[in-house]
Protein backbone atom coordinates (compact mmCIF):
# COMPACT_ATOMS: atom_id res chain seq x y z
CA UNK A 1 0.00 0.00 0.00
CA UNK A 2 2.86 2.37 0.79
CA UNK A 3 4.44 1.50 -2.56
CA UNK A 4 1.22 2.38 -4.36
CA UNK A 5 1.07 5.69 -2.53
CA UNK A 6 4.65 6.46 -3.57
CA UNK A 7 3.85 5.52 -7.15
CA UNK A 8 0.78 7.74 -7.26
CA UNK A 9 2.60 10.54 -5.48
CA UNK A 10 5.15 10.63 -8.26
CA UNK A 11 2.43 10.57 -10.92
CA UNK A 12 0.55 13.33 -9.12
CA UNK A 13 3.67 15.51 -8.96
CA UNK A 14 4.29 14.99 -12.68
CA UNK A 15 0.68 15.87 -13.46
CA UNK A 16 0.89 18.95 -11.23
CA UNK A 17 4.02 20.18 -13.06
CA UNK A 18 2.33 19.61 -16.40
CA UNK A 19 -0.79 21.55 -15.37
CA UNK A 20 1.28 24.39 -13.93
CA UNK A 21 3.35 24.65 -17.13
CA UNK A 22 0.20 24.64 -19.26
CA UNK A 23 -1.45 27.30 -17.09
CA UNK A 24 1.68 29.46 -17.12
CA UNK A 25 1.81 29.39 -20.92
CA UNK A 26 -1.90 30.09 -21.21
CA UNK A 27 -1.75 32.98 -18.72
CA UNK A 28 1.30 34.51 -20.39
CA UNK A 29 -0.25 34.28 -23.84
CA UNK A 30 -3.53 35.88 -22.80
CA UNK A 31 -1.81 38.55 -20.70
CA UNK A 32 0.47 39.43 -23.59
CA UNK A 33 -2.49 39.58 -25.96
CA UNK A 34 -4.35 41.91 -23.58
CA UNK A 35 -1.24 44.04 -23.11
CA UNK A 36 -0.78 44.53 -26.85
CA UNK A 37 -4.47 45.30 -27.31
CA UNK A 38 -4.38 47.93 -24.56
CA UNK A 39 -4.48 51.35 -26.24
CA UNK A 40 -1.90 52.88 -23.91
CA UNK A 41 0.68 50.21 -24.60
CA UNK A 42 -0.27 49.08 -28.08
CA UNK A 43 0.01 52.60 -29.43
CA UNK A 44 3.63 52.81 -28.23
CA UNK A 45 4.65 49.65 -30.06
CA UNK A 46 6.14 49.62 -33.52
CA UNK A 47 3.38 48.22 -35.80
CA UNK A 48 5.69 45.45 -37.07
CA UNK A 49 6.59 44.42 -33.51
CA UNK A 50 2.95 44.53 -32.47
CA UNK A 51 2.05 42.25 -35.38
CA UNK A 52 4.85 39.82 -34.42
CA UNK A 53 3.55 39.58 -30.87
CA UNK A 54 -0.07 39.22 -31.95
CA UNK A 55 0.79 36.47 -34.43
CA UNK A 56 2.97 34.59 -31.95
CA UNK A 57 0.35 34.82 -29.22
CA UNK A 58 -2.38 33.56 -31.55
CA UNK A 59 -0.11 30.69 -32.64
CA UNK A 60 0.54 29.79 -29.00
CA UNK A 61 -3.17 29.87 -28.15
CA UNK A 62 -4.01 27.70 -31.16
CA UNK A 63 -1.19 25.32 -30.22
CA UNK A 64 -2.59 25.10 -26.69
CA UNK A 65 -6.06 24.34 -28.00
CA UNK A 66 -4.72 21.52 -30.15
CA UNK A 67 -2.23 20.11 -27.63
CA UNK A 68 -4.07 19.87 -24.33
CA UNK A 69 -2.33 16.57 -23.59
CA UNK A 70 1.21 17.75 -24.37
CA UNK A 71 4.00 17.01 -21.92
CA UNK A 72 5.39 19.48 -19.39
CA UNK A 73 8.58 20.16 -21.34
CA UNK A 74 6.58 20.92 -24.49
CA UNK A 75 4.59 23.58 -22.62
CA UNK A 76 7.81 24.99 -21.17
CA UNK A 77 9.48 25.08 -24.58
CA UNK A 78 6.52 26.90 -26.10
CA UNK A 79 6.57 29.34 -23.18
CA UNK A 80 10.28 30.09 -23.68
CA UNK A 81 9.72 30.55 -27.39
CA UNK A 82 6.94 33.08 -26.76
CA UNK A 83 8.90 34.88 -24.03
CA UNK A 84 12.01 35.11 -26.21
CA UNK A 85 9.98 36.87 -28.87
CA UNK A 86 7.83 39.13 -26.66
CA UNK A 87 10.13 40.19 -23.83
CA UNK A 88 12.72 42.06 -25.95
CA UNK A 89 9.99 43.95 -27.79
CA UNK A 90 8.22 44.98 -24.58
CA UNK A 91 11.53 45.89 -22.92
CA UNK A 92 12.47 48.04 -25.93
CA UNK A 93 9.11 49.79 -25.71
CA UNK A 94 9.56 50.54 -22.00
CA UNK A 95 13.12 51.77 -22.54
CA UNK A 96 11.89 54.08 -25.27
CA UNK A 97 9.10 55.37 -23.03
CA UNK A 98 11.56 55.89 -20.17
CA UNK A 99 13.91 57.86 -22.39
CA UNK A 100 11.06 60.08 -23.54
CA UNK A 101 9.77 60.66 -20.01
CA UNK A 102 13.18 61.28 -18.46
CA UNK A 103 14.85 62.85 -21.46
CA UNK A 104 14.36 66.45 -20.35
CA UNK A 105 17.91 66.66 -19.05
CA UNK A 106 16.84 67.81 -15.60
CA UNK A 107 19.15 66.64 -12.85
CA UNK A 108 17.14 66.00 -9.69
CA UNK A 109 20.25 66.43 -7.54
CA UNK A 110 21.13 69.85 -8.96
CA UNK A 111 20.51 72.88 -6.74
CA UNK A 112 17.65 75.19 -7.74
CA UNK A 113 18.61 78.13 -9.94
CA UNK A 114 19.55 81.36 -8.18
CA UNK A 115 16.76 83.87 -7.59
CA UNK A 116 16.65 86.56 -10.25
CA UNK A 117 15.12 89.23 -8.03
CA UNK A 118 11.84 89.20 -9.94
CA UNK A 119 9.90 88.21 -6.82
CA UNK A 120 8.12 90.55 -4.40
CA UNK A 121 10.16 93.06 -2.41
CA UNK A 122 9.95 92.87 1.33
CA UNK A 123 10.39 96.12 3.19
CA UNK A 124 11.12 96.35 6.85
CA UNK A 125 8.76 98.64 8.74
CA UNK A 126 9.59 100.30 12.11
Amino acid sequence: MVQEAEKYKSEDEDHKKKVEAKNALENYAYNMRNTVRDEKIGSKLNPADKKKIEDSVEDAIQWLDGNQLAECDEFEDKMKELENLCNPIIAKMYQGAGAEAGGGGVDDDAPPPAASGAGPKIEEVD
